[in-house]
């Protein structure tokens, strides 16, 4: 172990040498059964006599921080990481972060493993091809040139397959070049934001809406404003005027589920020219489609060069991975590269490289086809479990895509979805509320179930669970309502 201590300026060396080893250990940054370097090596690298460190090393192990093993050497005592806790509490110090990030919350909504996983955006671990995925990442280790720093864009070869793929399964029309590779739709919106936007403009969201995009944007200075969403999409006749940008989860809502019928796209497309506005469109899970005709993306109905495109690869092979992209119009091409190349100058070329080759190999159109229909038999067991087990406290919002379903309470209030939530989460019953990505929480009651991630044989028992919360909750405020009348009538 390459040992840190500094004895620069320092006087009583022993006893430096001592308490920084003391303190490392107390910290954790020396762990129980962890080698120190011998007496003459140590003292060999710090330019000082070997009894210098021989006194640190026995004041030590006097103190039961070292044990000794004859032939083996010297190491961190199995009990002196206990004293972690007890050891130098480090001072909070004078440093503070922006105003803006005391007002944002760290969205870890789920912080432990659940028996049924109903998060919403989270595809099924178990379906991705890891023998392929480890053969691919082994061939991209070993090309020429693997190690080196690349452009900001990505690399060509992936950047032309995903141009080719959202062309066949999207419509897209777009060149190769107009190709952005980033770190999933996250950082897509922060590179568009920065190479778009000035602090303090005014960015149009749908409400509710995936909280992080509000998050980041109000980070960068942005105004956020909520437009409301109805059973066909964003209300275009509700966006503010003065808006520099409006971001739209078109093909399927998050988290409603809706679709944007074609003529609200076109009414966006227009209300955006009439207005100066750009458009971000984020096609986050459509590829997982089970009934009806897909409609055109509003980039392919774009013909001013308004719309900047978004998609990922978390939803449909793993958020693990970090890669997503964004579709740029033409003009847009050489701001967006330099925003990227200041934010991280690439995504990592390794999974990007394994990646393209997966695309052009056909690997990644046949997961697509066989989770399709993996993701078809959990959608249509779930919606008819939730209309036979809740369907007298949900109702389920229709949905032909992606992966999760919302349904809205019918007279639940938001406190009572709130419990039933908290309940089920205590029996290991991963669901999330709808209100709560509202702008401004208490957005409308309701809950929200995803289906990527949970086995099929597992569907039924857990909506049961949520339909005994249900239960519980309704029970207790029917009785409370009744203890509150008798003592009225009184």
């Amino acid at each position: 172990m390459d040992l840190h201590v500094s004895l620069v300026g320092r006087r009583d060396l022993s006893g430096e040498i001592y308490r920084q080893l003391r303190r490392a250990m107390l910290d954790g940054r020396l762990r129980p059964g962890d080698a120190l370097p011998p007496t003459r090596e140590l003292a060999r690298r710090l330019g000082v006599a070997r009894t210098t460190v021989t006194v640190a090393y026995d004041r030590l192990a006097a103190e039961g921080f070292l044990t000794s093993r004859v032939g083996a050497g010297t190491f961190v005592a199995e009990h002196a990481g206990r004293a972690r806790d007890v050891g130098r509490q480090r001072t909070p110090g004078v440093l503070r972060g922006r105003t803006v990030w005391g007002s944002l919350p760290l969205l870890l909504p789920f912080a432990r493993p659940a028996e049924y996983d109903f998060r919403t955006g989270v595809p099924d671990p178990h379906s991705f091809p890891h023998d392929t995925w480890r053969r691919l990442m082994a061939r991209a280790l070993r090309a020429e040139g693997s190690g080196v720093y690349g452009h900001p864009a990505g690399l060509p070869a992936l950047r032309q397959a995903i141009a080719r793929h959202i062309g066949i399964s999207r419509g897209v029309q777009a060149s190769w070049e107009d190709v952005t590779v980033t770190g999933g739709t996250q950082q897509a919106l922060d590179v568009i934001s920065r190479a778009l936007l000035e602090p303090g403009d005014r960015v149009a969201v749908e409400d509710p809406g995936y909280p992080p995009i509000r998050f980041l944007l109000q980070s960068l200075g942005m105004r956020v404003l909520g437009v409301p969403v109805d059973r066909q999409g964003l209300v275009v006749e509700r966006l503010p005027r003065r808006t520099r940008m409006v971001y739209v989860t078109p093909s399927h809502h998050y988290p409603t589920g809706v679709t944007m019928d074609l003529a609200r796209r076109r009414a966006l497309l227009a209300w955006a020219a009439g207005n100066h506005v750009a458009i971000v469109e984020d096609d986050y899970d459509s590829e997982f489609r089970f009934s009806g005709r897909p409609i055109e993306p509003v980039q392919t109905l774009d013909t001013a060069g308004r719309v900047v495109y978004v998609g990922s690869f978390s939803k449909t092979l793993l958020p693990g991975l970090r890669l997503g992209f964004l579709v740029t119009p033409p003009a847009l091409r050489d701001a967006v590269h330099k925003a990227k190349f200041v934010a991280d100058w690439h995504s990592p070329t390794l999974g990007q490289a394994a990646l393209a080759r997966f695309l052009d190999d056909g690997g990644f159109a046949r997961h697509l086809r066989r989770m399709n229909g993996v993701y078809r038999a959990r959608h249509e067991l779930l919606v008819r479990t939730l209309h036979r087990e809740l369907g007298e406290h949900l109702e389920v919002i229709p949905s032909a895509a992606g992966l999760h379903v919302a349904a809205v309470a019918r007279s639940a209030t938001s406190t009572q979805i709130a419990e039933v939530a908290r309940r089920a989460w205590d029996r290991s019953d991963a669901v999330q509320e709808l209100g709560v990505m509202a702008l401004r929480p208490p957005g409308p009651p309701g809950l929200l179930f995803g289906y990527g991630a949970i086995p099929v044989e597992r569907i039924v028992a857990g909506i049961e669970r949520v339909r005994d919360c249900f239960g519980e909750v309704v029970g207790e405020a029917s009785r409370e309502a009744g203890t509150h009348g008798a003592l009225t009538h009184v």
